[in-house]
């Protein structure tokens, strides 16, 4: 969620309509990777560390329709006469009943997502305050439902925030005096004009675009390669008619997929660190799972209403 919301400030983009635009993409990525699973499963026989059982697998379904029926319910609500506000009221109230007698697992959990884009879509908060309402869904979810935080584990993690949060500004500040040099000196349009004169095919910009985004992921941080990229390809993706929300999907998987490209992606070195697996044995590991990816990249590049549908009927962009 952070590179959209660095990505909506450097480019002027609705970051509701980003997160809504994210949604279809990550469903698409998630269904490519779960069927890499089930043919790797198959293929050299894994199997899980615990027997399988049926009655898990309904509590958990369960759980999860319950928390796909909240949504629903408002909405009858509302039919019913109800305000919104009242009828999320009633919901939330029941929803809470039925969680402490039953004693569900991971329904309120479940709930965060369904909470932030639902308040985002009705207008309760912008993106920006969702983060708040985000932080104090987590503190009572932590501390009051499933009392797993402390007041120490708090004030770390409040402490960390701080540091990634200025080192982010740091860059995000950098970054702006960057855009402001490239747009004096005109850098920019010339880079517009150069592009528009090598091809008039939006398909050949996207294709290059993907191509120097992969390069450079694995090189640059995320939100240093947003901040230093976007003022760039921002205006030549104007002109090839590009919409600035489909444009800013592709270039977070893009620089998603950089931090794991061989041989130098930074996440490739975090992940030989955690499994204490030389660089070697992780890069080749993970070439397999790359390849959904790439896959599921093309896709949202050359389909755009794979990014648009959503936030197009719920009215975030035109």
């Amino acid at each position: 969620s952070l590179p959209f919301v660095i990505y909506g400030m450097m480019a002027n983009a609705s970051i509701g309509a980003l997160f809504m635009a994210g949604i279809l993409p990550g469903i698409v990525m998630t269904a490519l990777l779960m069927l890499t699973v089930f043919i790797f499963a198959r293929r050299h026989g894994w199997g899980s560390d615990t027997p399988f059982e049926l009655r898990r697998l309904a509590g958990a379904s369960l759980e999860v329709v319950i928390v796909l029926c909240f949504p629903a319910a408002i909405y009858l609500l509302i039919m019913a006469g109800l305000s919104v506000n009242i009828a999320v009221l009633i919901g939330l109230a029941v929803l809470v009943a039925v969680d402490w007698y039953f004693n569900f697992h991971a329904v309120m959990a479940l709930m965060t997502p369904v909470l932030l884009i639902g308040g985002m879509t009705m207008g309760w908060f912008t993106p920006t305050e969702a983060a708040v309402a985000a932080v104090i869904w987590s503190l009572f979810l932590g501390l009051v439902r499933y009392r797993t935080m402390t007041f120490r584990a708090l004030a770390k993690a409040s402490f960390d925030t701080i540091e990634t949060t200025a080192s982010v500004l740091f860059i995000v500040t950098a970054a702006s005096i960057f855009a402001w040099l490239l747009t004096v000196s005109q850098a920019a349009q010339l880079f517009s004009d150069f592009m528009f004169a090598l091809t008039d095919n939006w398909w050949t910009f996207l294709i290059l675009v993907n191509i120097l985004l992969l390069i450079i992921g694995a090189f640059l941080d995320t939100i240093a390669a947003i901040s230093i990229l976007v003022p760039i390809l921002m205006p030549v993706a104007a002109r090839y008619g590009i919409d600035p929300v489909h444009l800013g999907v592709i270039i977070t998987l893009n620089l998603m997929i950089g931090l794991l490209t061989p041989p130098i992606g930074m996440v490739l070195f975090v992940l030989s660190r955690i499994s204490k697996m030389s660089v070697e044995r992780t890069t080749m590991a993970i070439l397999p799972w790359m390849i959904p990816l790439f896959v599921a990249l093309l896709l949202i590049t050359f389909i755009p209403a794979l990014t648009l549908w959503l936030p197009t009927q719920l009215g975030l962009i035109r």
